[in-house]
């Protein structure tokens, strides 16, 4: 029987726990090893949706970047420690519970997806790269091109 897109997030989402947008930032600030894997093209993340140490691989990349078996080169080495903790993200959490579920598939331990996605981050006030850009050009006083 063929399946809806929802049909198979909600699926996902039932086979691997969601965390909250705190939880998540907690998670970060207690392991700076955990890993945010945003699965979403790189050409479909805006500009503010970016974190900071967001690592970016497709869910149509993320099997083959994540098995082991592959050649050296055709893998991505950040995913090479099945036991890492893993949380991944998107726009709004649907392709994250995806990722999610195939990294725990493939074998992941420590894998969930971020409840909310970038659109909830960003929405939450936390920082992304976007905002912290914003955040310097303020701060930083440029002399005057000509002087009066």
């Amino acid at each position: 029987m063929a399946k809806t897109f929802m049909q198979m997030v909600q699926e996902a989402k039932a086979a691997v726990p969601g965390v909250s947008l705190v939880e998540a930032q907690r998670l970060f600030q207690e392991n700076p090893d955990a890993l945010l894997l945003e699965v979403r093209d790189a050409e479909n993340i805006p500009a503010d949706q970016k974190a900071h140490n967001m690592v970016n691989i497709s869910l149509g990349s993320l099997p083959i970047r994540a098995d082991l078996e592959v050649p050296e080169d055709r893998r991505d080495i950040r995913l090479a420690d099945r036991s890492r903790q893993v949380i991944t993200t998107c726009g709004v959490g649907n392709l994250a519970a995806m990722g999610a579920k195939l990294l725990k598939e493939m074998g992941f331990t420590n894998v969930s997806y971020m409840d909310g996605g970038m659109q909830g981050w960003k929405g939450a006030g936390l920082p992304t790269e976007w905002s912290q850009c914003r955040a310097l050009r303020g701060s930083i006083k440029l002399p005057p091109l000509f002087a009066a």
